[in-house]
């Protein structure tokens, strides 16, 4: 009857704790492991804490470290060809003002030295997510005809633009053994899974190119079931994440206030998705299974994100995590339930 999860946290929603704040916090909050942000494992200077600190600080509080993810670099660096002001949140101030080319050639060295660090971590995982390469146009995904015309295809050039813009990366990930695994998502390069196979067609099959399986962006539309059974051998990371659809609210209203949206992050156990059969889901398509063999583990994280535009950020945390080890960190059936029948 083995157990092939543990409960686990992404820090990226922490950012405001240090590392060893977030682990503890972890730790307090009954989880097995913690998967820090690229923010959280930099040094304050501009550079990024060592290895042997990294280390020092999940062995001091006997935690997992289950991986590092970097969602904000990666995506500042394939925006930031659109010039859109929507990087400068994750750049450093000296950066704001600078040109398009200099902020992606910034990002791209960041990404670099972050992989530096997780391969001497053998964090060979990484969540992420690719920014919008095909342009805003088409990352609206609305359903208008303008993207091909006398002289143009957006989303051609999109797919171009991506094979181009990633080769670098893509080729020092493949250089050290890492998966980059995209979150499909809105406004990103691939906002549901036949962008995500566009992408990896379009990169000749490039191994690195993995998937992070999040149920919460599934509400246009795609389930779980279909988004993720179609790119399921790509899949080496799970977050997990719930959400509410707010009935009469517009899903694509302008509105930056969280409160007033349509689409709600919520806590786990009380959203629209049933996130059991999600992790049902993730052990058919062979999720903990490839990450321990790629990580060498007993068992997979199962990434809590909870969020909520009315709770608490850590109280929503703390929730999940106490939600995730009861419910979702089961054993394993050792046959069918059929077996024992007229024994």
């Amino acid at each position: 009857m083995a157990i092939v999860f543990h409960p686990s946290i992404e820090g990226a929603q922490h950012g405001a704790k240090t590392l060893e704040q977030f682990v503890v916090f972890a730790k307090e909050s009954g989880a097995k492991g913690a998967e820090p942000s690229n923010y959280l494992v930099e040094d304050g200077s501009g550079g990024l804490k060592s290895a042997q600190d990294v280390k020092a600080t999940f062995e001091k509080h006997g935690m997992i470290l289950d991986g590092i993810s970097c969602h904000c670099p990666i995506w500042a660096h394939t925006t930031a060809w659109t010039g859109s002001k929507t990087v400068l949140p994750f750049l450093p101030e000296e950066l704001h003002g600078k040109s398009s080319d200099a902020i992606e050639a910034w990002c791209e060295d960041y990404i670099l030295r972050f992989f530096d660090l997780c391969a001497e971590l053998n964090m060979r995982i990484i969540p992420m997510f690719w920014g919008v390469s095909c342009g805003w146009e088409v990352a609206t995904g609305y359903p208008w005809a303008f993207w091909s015309g006398p002289g143009y295809d957006l989303v051609q050039e999109g797919l171009d633009r991506f094979v181009t813009k990633t080769a670098k990366i893509r080729a020092a990930a493949n250089e050290r053994g890492l998966f980059l695994c995209h979150e499909i998502h809105p406004n990103s390069a691939a906002i549901c899974a036949s962008d995500f196979q566009a992408l990896v067609d379009a990169c000749d099959g490039d191994q690195c190119l993995g998937v992070t399986a999040d149920p919460s962006h599934c509400w246009e539309h795609e389930t779980p079931e279909t988004r993720f059974r179609a790119v399921a051998d790509r899949i080496y990371a799970a977050a997990v994440k719930n959400f509410v659809i707010r009935p009469n609210v517009p899903l694509r209203n302008m509105t930056p206030k969280w409160e007033e949206r349509a689409m709600q992050f919520t806590d786990l156990g009380t959203g629209d998705m049933n996130l059991m059969r999600f992790t049902e889901l993730l052990i058919d398509v062979g999720y903990p299974k490839r990450y321990c063999e790629i990580m060498g583990t007993t068992s997979a994280p199962l990434v809590v994100e909870a969020e909520s535009a009315f709770r608490d950020l850590d109280a929503c945390s703390a929730d999940g995590i106490a939600y995730v080890a009861k419910n979702l960190c089961f054993p394993l059936a050792g046959g069918s339930f059929e077996d024992g029948m007229g024994a």
